[in-house]
């Protein structure tokens, strides 16, 4: 049976990806920062009969939060087959009135950069370095990083893009950065089993964009297990976004 681990799972997009891993029959390690809110995830997921699935405790900003979850999992299995990089925040704040705050490249200040950084690139860092040897130990070692479209230095620079617009200096830019340590890594692992993709899963309608989404869950999730179950044919080191591009899904960094 093969095993994934799923950062901040417990809800949202994390969760349907885990859900639909389990239906493909894996075996999956639950990430989510409160262990409480990860165990009621697996509750749910158990009532549905899906019952190879635990919580791992684990903060992607926390060094020693980390290491544990490393050691935990390690002392479960010794292989990992996929590792999904799905914790992120969009660092967003609202004002008194109720408004969102836009994150200006004038104005925003660097707190509000460490804040987000921290979860969607160096936890990202954090995470991937600290299981690169289980997932080594697989015959097809798989990192899907989730990323955003918003991502795209390429399409933010177009007029034409959909999402033009919509723009945040903070959020955006800590994708573009995601995006590129996959690049990195890929190319890093060029020469082996690994496959390594970035995935937008689209403007997916959850909390994390207090649900103005247009995507569903189940589609966000089938687009990031899709790269996933990639056989040992299939691409490295691209950036997909059905959403954007409907026909084959890859998309400019």
């Amino acid at each position: 049976m093969k095993k994934a681990f799923i950062t901040g799972a417990n809800k949202s997009i994390g969760f349907e990806t885990a859900r639909q891993l389990l239906q493909k029959g894996f075996y999956v390690y639950l990430g989510s920062r409160n262990l409480e809110n990860g165990q009621e995830a697996v509750k749910q997921l158990k009532s549905e009969g899906l019952n190879n699935v635990e919580v791992v405790q684990i903060d992607v900003t926390d060094d020693a939060s980390v290491k544990s979850a490393r050691m935990e999992i390690g002392n479960k299995t010794s292989v990992l087959d996929v590792l999904i990089n799905n914790a992120g925040i969009n660092g967003v704040k609202i004002d008194e009135s109720g408004n969102f705050i836009p994150q200006t490249s004038q104005n925003t200040g660097i707190e509000i950069f460490k804040e987000v950084y921290e979860t969607n690139i160096y936890g990202v860092v954090r995470v991937t370095q600290a299981f690169l040897d289980l997932l080594k130990k697989s015959d097809e070692p798989r990192i899907v990083m989730v990323s955003s479209s918003q991502g795209s230095i390429t399409l933010h620079s177009d007029p034409t893009y959909k999402y033009y617009n919509h723009k945040g200096v903070v959020y955006l830019s800590s994708k573009s950065a995601l995006n590129m340590y996959t690049v990195n890594l890929a190319y890093e692992l060029k020469d082996t089993n690994f496959k390594i993709n970035a995935i937008s899963p689209g403007f997916t309608k959850t909390d994390f964009n207090h649900h103005r989404g247009t995507e569903t869950v189940e589609d966000a999730g089938k687009r990031i297990i899709k790269y996933a179950l990639i056989d040992n044919n299939g691409v490295t080191g691209k950036f997909f976004c059905e959403e954007t591009n409907p026909e084959g899904g890859e998309i400019p960094w």
